[in-house]
C-alpha cells in the first residue's frame, strides 16, 4: 500500500513537472533580428549573459522564436530556437528583436 502510494505520488510530481516545462516550452512568438549594424551579427549564446559561448552569428532579418526572456544585470536576455532550425537554441539579446505580425 505505501509503495503504491508514494508511486501515485511520483506520477503527479512528474506531470506537473512536465506540464511546467510544456508551458515555458511554448512560443512567445516570431521575431526577427533587427539593428545589428554593418557587417556584424547579433551573436546566439549558450546561455543568458556576455560570459556565454557564442554559438552562430544571425544577421538582419534571422526569424526566431522567443520563448521566454530574463533580466541579467541591465540586459533582458531571450531564450530563443531559429524558426527554421528549430534544434538550434540559445540565448540572444532583446535588443535586437522586432516582434513580427
Amino acid at each position: 500500500m505505501r509503495r503504491a502510494m508514494i508511486a501515485a505520488f511520483a506520477a503527479g510530481v512528474l506531470s506537473v513537472a512536465m506540464g511546467a516545462e510544456t508551458a515555458t516550452a511554448a512560443s512567445l512568438g516570431k521575431f526577427e533580428v533587427t539593428g545589428v549594424e554593418g557587417e556584424d551579427m547579433l551573436k546566439m549564446r549558450a546561455g543568458p549573459g556576455t560570459g556565454y559561448v557564442v554559438i552562430v552569428g544571425l544577421p538582419n532579418g534571422t526569424v526566431l522564436r522567443v520563448h521566454e526572456c530574463e533580466q541579467t544585470g541591465s540586459t533582458r536576455w531571450c531564450r530563443v530556437s531559429m524558426d527554421r532550425a528549430r534544434s538550434l537554441k540559445g540565448y540572444v539579446s532583446w535588443t535586437y528583436l522586432r516582434k513580427l505580425p
